[in-house]
């Protein structure tokens, strides 16, 4: 193929890339705003884990297909239904419909994945691969950065041309996707080889995929409220344990037809990178998701500010695969990079174990850089090595089996972490409201009048705080209101014998018929008692260090002082009824909608925030876990040495077509109508 021909097939590859990227990051920025709308940002899993079952599962059977039917049709026909999937998305009423037609959308997202791979491995061989790396990396980094700025920008908006904000999230894709459909009809055309037998299409092996993956992801994602040993989860265990035995029956009588052929995995090295492969989409994908959250919860970035923080990811990430790319090009070996890869990315995820509330951005947005740092090394070395090690007729399959079980580790870590995360969160918040400092801080500002009332803080004292204060205020006043009745009556008591003493008195010396005694000392308390009372109750306010208001006494919540001192009993108490209490899961529900964080005083907000960075944590450990376990692998994974040729040319030498390999990509363009033709040089290469 010519120079200019290679250029025009990688713009169409590169225009699917953009696409598919851009979603992510777009979608990625704005799922907390959506999940707010939608009163369901606890569901997010569904959202996110919907697409990549979908995606997951299709994947391999487009590998398959586009080996027996040619790239092409397949990477269009998954093209259109992506773009379809994003339309019907910003129809959505709730995270459930919008997490069916995610679900839908992920069926196109799984040829966006894998079959450029593939065809840039029958394109070019390995070391040239190399060198058109930068141009993928390009796509993938202005994707970033304008990915994150359209979904910040969208996820800001109330409404962009009288339609939701966050609902152009999924609209943006339509005319971008449809840009992209025409470069791929017109520069996407490779030779042919046809088969003189029938194909037989593997539709067993992939039901049983679908039968396997569904339930096991299922049980991942609802196991927290179904109970991981309840009827239900234990269905979904047995029913995928079902399915993946009829996959292996499936593959094995398909043999070299099966979706994914069994004997791929006689290969050491595709078998390691397949395990590789799934560790680094477990513990990445997975960890990965909760940073978008953590940047807008935690840290209180706006979504657009969100988008730009993850910008070091994407530097670290271009850095690392231009980096290693050209170093690949150059010597052939890329042995090292999966080890260094693997120790970098554990590296960032220890760094986000010491995260805590009070860390600054850039402490954040350094972890954020090492792993970045580190998955740039990994992408393309353990795509090299899968693609190495199988014959250039697996290499579909075998590139989108990578891809596959990647997809699966990145699939069931999204579907575990966050179902993690959000279930620990109640224990989580509910530990961290047992911090003295930080609940007194909180439950003072709580009871401060002007605090309280300010509108900014509404939706997190409705939320959190009311729930706590007007029990507290009610038992502190039914305390005062006690004090009251007991210092009235004192009063009362005090009056009446000290009115009773001085009649009588008055009657032995003859001042007062004994007749007219009661009467007069009825008058004489009468008179005396509200004066008396009023003193009593200042006492008892001097004393009890309240005040006195409406003839009873009561806490000025204005005063630091008398605020303080409720604190102060309050506080203690608080402390031991939440250690001895059990949360329960329902609590989650507090996650469903976070607005209510935006805008409110810290020192309201604070326990959430420490409830969720802790939770947080628990993620990044098992994150550092994963990574570490793949470090270790990748001390015993053989990487075999690279072809000099490309999978088309290879193939084209076996059925004696080699001479006439570039005339039939003309050829096929020249009958689409594509705008391609010899120029611009050809790609030289090496034949055995």
């Amino acid at each position: 193929m010519t120079q200019r021909q290679i250029m025009l097939v990688i713009y169409a590859l590169m225009a699917g890339m953009f696409l598919s990227s851009l979603d992510q990051t777009v979608v990625g920025t704005a799922i907390r705003t959506i999940g707010d709308d939608l009163h369901g940002l606890n569901q997010q899993a569904w959202v996110t884990t919907a697409y990549l079952i979908t995606s997951t599962i299709a994947t391999p059977i487009y590998g398959k297909l586009s080996d027996l039917f040619g790239r092409r049709p397949l990477y269009i026909f998954g093209l259109a239904v992506f773009i379809l999937g994003s339309f019907l998305s910003s129809f959505s009423t709730s995270m459930i419909m919008l997490a069916a037609f995610r679900a839908f959308q992920g069926i196109g997202a799984g040829a966006l994945m894998s079959v450029p791979l593939a065809i840039m491995g029958d394109m070019l061989a390995p070391r040239e691969r190399a060198k058109y790396q930068g141009f993928f990396l390009a796509v993938f980094g202005v994707s970033a950065v304008v990915g994150p700025l359209i979904g910040g920008v969208f996820a800001d908006a109330s409404q962009v041309l009288w339609i939701a904000g966050w609902r152009w999230v999924f609209l943006i894709n339509v005319p971008v996707g449809i840009g992209a459909m025409l470069m791929v009809l017109a520069f996407l055309h490779l030779p042919k080889f046809h088969k003189t037998t029938s194909p037989r299409i593997d539709w067993w092996g992939a039901s049983a995929v679908v039968v396997t993956l569904v339930p096991l992801l299922l049980v991942a994602e609802q196991g927290r409220e179904w109970g991981w040993t309840s009827a239900s989860a234990i269905t979904s265990y047995v029913i995928g344990a079902v399915g993946l035995i009829a996959f292996f029956v499936a593959e094995t009588i398909m043999k070299a037809d099966a979706i994914i052929p069994l004997r791929l995995f006689r290969s050491s090295t595709f078998s390691m990178s397949t395990v590789l492969g799934f560790l680094v989409g477990f513990g990445l994908f997975g960890a990965m998701l909760t940073l978008p959250l953590y940047l807008q919860l935690v840290t209180g970035l706006t979504p657009t500010e969100s988008g730009f923080a993850t910008l070091p990811m994407v530097g670290g990430l271009m850095i690392a695969s231009v980096g290693s790319g050209q170093a690949i090009a150059r010597t052939g070996k890329y042995r090292i990079f999966p080890i260094t890869g693997t120790l970098v990315t554990a590296g960032g995820y220890l760094v986000l174990t010491f995260m805590t509330v009070d860390r600054p951005l850039w402490f954040l947005l350094m972890a954020m850089f090492l792993i970045g740092l580190g998955f740039g090394q990994l992408m393309q070395s353990l795509t090299l090595a899968t693609q190495n090690a199988v014959d250039v007729t697996d290499m579909g399959v075998a590139t989108s089996s990578a891809t596959f079980f990647r997809q699966i580790g990145g699939t069931l870590g999204t579907a575990v972490l966050l179902s993690v995360l959000f279930a620990l969160m109640p224990t989580k918040v509910s530990g961290a409201m047992q911090n003295p400092a930080d609940l007194t801080s909180a439950l003072d500002a709580a009871l401060t009048p002007s605090v309280a009332s300010a509108p900014a803080n509404q939706g997190v004292m409705n939320q959190i705080w009311n729930p706590i204060v007007t029990p507290v205020k009610a038992q502190v006043q039914t305390g005062l209101d006690q004090g009251t009745a007991a210092a009235t009556q004192a009063a009362d008591a005090a009056v009446t014998q000290q009115v009773t003493a001085a009649v009588q008195a008055q009657v032995a010396a003859g001042a007062i018929p004994a007749a007219r005694a009661q009467a007069v000392i009825d008058a004489q308390v009468a008179a005396a008692k509200p004066a008396a009372e009023q003193k009593a109750l200042a006492a008892a306010a001097q004393q009890a260090g309240v005040t006195v208001a409406d003839g009873r006494l009561a806490v000025d919540y204005t005063d630091a002082t008398q605020r303080g001192a409720v604190v102060g009993k309050v506080v203690p108490t608080m402390i031991d009824q939440l250690k001895s209490a059990s949360v329960s899961s329902g609590s989650s529900s507090d996650t469903a909608d976070t607005s209510f964080l935006k805008g409110a005083d810290k020192r309201l907000t604070r326990p959430f925030l420490t409830g969720f960075n802790d939770s947080a944590l628990v993620v990044y450990w098992v994150g550092l876990s994963v990574m570490l376990l793949a470090f270790v692998l990748t001390w015993f994974f053989k990487t075999p040495p690279l072809r000099q040729r490309s999978a088309l040319q290879e193939r084209a030498d076996a059925l004696h077509t080699a001479d006439d390999l570039e005339v039939d990509a003309i050829d096929a363009a020249v009958g689409a109508g594509a705008p391609t033709g010899p120029g611009g040089g050809t790609v030289h290469t090496h034949r055995a």
